[in-house]
């Protein structure tokens, strides 16, 4: 006879969700990267006769491989080039301080404060923050080659030939990856074209959140590299534009949804058909075969599908007509002051830098007052789990422990059975391509992977063998335990602050939204801006609620509590577009009245957010023409204004 588990004994979802592997495809030129770059330096190291020196530029070229994730090759640069030169100031003033005990410990924590306050800057500055820590903390714990530029040298060497590797088909595939970029964009519509006019919500919802996504990629991605260029590269003007003419197409997407009859066919096929033409670079004529539209809907579909077309297929594009609709990035001279002057003055960066300082200076302290062989592995571990931009600090460490465990078991193997020599090479050539192939499936799949090539090196550096393991177990799991307890319990953020602060600003924000997109002065280019910047909002703050989701109790309840809020909200923002493009297509324009009383309603909903640590009762009585074009708006504001109830 069967019985089921008690219920105490069913996992909670918050840690269903931190141990649910991420879906990603497999990068196999990352992949045989990875296994090239960390196995010929242990190569040449036995063959010259100095395997350490092999084992140190094995060490730079895995943090090369860990930045080895843009598509783009300019990008690459950056991801990879940059770090390293971080890295090797790192090392370097690590090794300055060397067996100085409490000199050590100062030196370490005040470069802790520096990297987490840079951290803050971007994606490159991040990474280029954690090298600078965690090559500072290698060289402070660890007896590195003299002279003092030698282990630099080589680590960044390491570094350097994974961009080397990365930009061998630069020459032949020279911006195949931004075209892929915006082909890619028009797919994603292509998708929500489909799926628009359907029952199917919930795979609309996520074609929308696809498509913002992929544009706020390409943007980033394109305009990045035309503000190097000054605007002057012909190839990349006529991708900003192709990338700006999906903008109308994602516009109608909304206002054919709510219309709630399913699109025909050929209306996605066309954009499958002119996201080959975007990616082959075709300047020809495209049979578009498109129906005859009936409505103001359908006339808005075929209006921004025959605009599309006649973008991809212009042989020539004037630049001075082309508008960035997320403004062109600053120079990088203003740029860079800009980011120094926002660290400097801001609280958010402080607070990081002063947390990763605190636990970092701790763990140093312990370590230097409780003898631990190769201590520099608790800092190690703080510094990766000590990154709220990668994620829940509080996930982080859990699976940091889950994954440094299965590492280990594979290390244990490798350690035992693998002798010292050759046949490190060939071990390499198969642990390596592990860390590309499993961190997209998340960080505990990444510690898994990158645990047995660390152990394998520092094999090489000290020869211990499997008496490294038990101690790196330790290791790990007291720098999580600091982690947790510096840099997790006893700095309690705020919900309000956290998250309903900007979840309570994207509301503001959409009701100034709406006003603008029935304005009797009408700027396309500054309402397309309004949109993009919105909805990449919205992007953020659903990131930041999946990583609250992952967190226990009461984070994760109260997150789960939210999360119908920032899907309605996600909703408002279509609600507020489609109209728009209806009236743009015949549909009677809403009267100024009635629109300040849904902006009205919309910032009363944004304040009740913002004052509240959980959600309180709200009015929903709306009323207004039913035949208004603003009637599914005001239908959705009054769903959101429902939710936020108490549960």
């Amino acid at each position: 006879m069967s019985r089921e588990f008690p219920i105490g004994l069913t996992p909670p979802d918050w840690l269903v969700r931190n141990l649910r592997p991420q879906q990603a495809p497999l990068n196999k030129a990352a992949v045989a990267r990875a296994a090239v770059a960390m196995a010929l330096p242990l190569a040449i190291g036995l063959a010259t006769g100095y395997p350490a020196y092999g084992a140190l530029a094995s060490m730079g070229a895995l943090s090369g491989v860990i930045g080895d994730t843009a598509d783009a090759y300019r990008m690459r640069i950056l991801n990879i080039a940059v770090p390293q030169l971080f890295g090797a100031v790192g090392v370097t003033l690590g090794t300055l301080v060397y067996g100085h005990g409490w000199y050590a410990v100062a030196a370490v924590t005040g470069i802790a404060l520096l990297s987490g306050m840079i951290s803050t800057i971007g994606a490159v500055a991040s990474v280029s923050g954690l090298l600078l820590l965690l090559n500072c903390v290698v060289g402070a714990g660890l007896p590195l080659p003299h002279p003092w530029w030698l282990a630099p040298a080589l680590m960044t060497g390491g570094g350097l030939l994974v961009l080397m590797l990365a930009l061998l088909a630069w020459p032949l595939r020279s911006g195949v990856p931004e075209r892929a970029a915006v082909a890619a964009a028009y797919r994603t519509a292509a998708t929500l074209l489909t799926m628009a006019g359907t029952d199917r919500t919930e795979e609309y919802d996520d074609a929308r959140r696809a498509v913002t996504q992929s544009l706020n990629q390409s943007y980033d991605l394109i305009l990045a590299r035309r503000a190097r260029q000054h605007g002057r590269s012909n190839e990349l003007t006529r991708l900003l534009a192709q990338l700006n003419a999906i903008t109308p197409v994602v516009e109608a997407a909304p206002a054919a949804h709510l219309a709630g009859r399913p699109l025909p066919s050929r209306i996605p096929e066309a954009l499958h058909h002119l996201a080959q033409a975007v990616e082959t670079g075709y300047t020809g004529p495209i049979a578009l075969d498109l129906p005859v539209p009936g409505s103001e809907t359908a006339r808005a579909v075929d209006h921004a599908l025959r605009h599309a077309a006649e973008v991809v297929t212009a042989p020539d594009v004037d630049p001075r007509g082309i508008d960035d609709r997320l403004d062109r990035p600053a120079a990088l001279g203003i740029r860079t002051a800009r980011a120094a002057r926002n660290v400097v003055l801001s609280a958010n960066s402080w607070r990081y830098g002063l947390r990763l300082a605190v636990c970092i200076g701790i763990a140093q302290a312990l370590v230097s007052l409780i003898p631990v062989p190769r201590s520099y592995w608790v800092a190690l571990t703080i510094t990766f789990v000590l990154k709220p931009d990668f994620g829940s600090v509080f996930s982080r460490a859990l699976l940091r422990a889950l994954g440094t465990v299965a590492g280990l078991v594979i290390a244990a193997v490798v350690l035992a059975e693998v002798p010292l020599g050759w046949w490190d090479v060939p071990a390499m050539l198969l642990l390596a391509p592990l860390i590309p192939a499993l961190t997209p499936r998340g960080y505990g799949h990444q510690t898994m992977a990158i645990t047995p090539v660390i152990l394998l090196l520092s094999d090489i550096l000290n020869h211990q063998g499997t008496a490294l393991l038990l101690p790196r177990l330790t290791d790990s799991l007291l720098g999580c335990a600091i982690a947790l307890t510096a840099g997790y319990l006893l700095w309690p953020e705020s919900w309000r602050t956290r998250v309903g602060d900007r979840l309570a600003d994207a509301v503001a924000d959409t009701a100034t939204y709406l006003e603008a997109a029935f304005a009797p002065a009408d700027d396309p280019s500054a309402r397309a801006r309004m949109r993009r910047r919105l909805y990449r909002d919205l992007s953020v703050i659903r990131t930041e609620f999946q990583r609250a989701l992952t967190e226990p109790p009461p984070t994760g309840r109260r997150a789960a509590a939210w999360w119908p809020l920032v899907v309605a909200v996600e909703r408002i923002v279509d609600a507020t577009t489609a109209a728009r493009v209806r009236v743009r297509h015949g549909a009677a324009p809403p009267s100024r009245a009635e629109i300040t009383q849904i902006a009205l309603q919309l910032r009363e909903l944004a304040e009740g957010v913002r004052d509240a640590e959980t959600l309180t009762p709200v009015r929903t009585d709306l009323t207004g023409p039913a035949d208004s074009v603003l009637e599914p708006l005001r239908q959705e504001v009054a769903a959101a204004r429902s939710l936020a109830s108490p549960r």
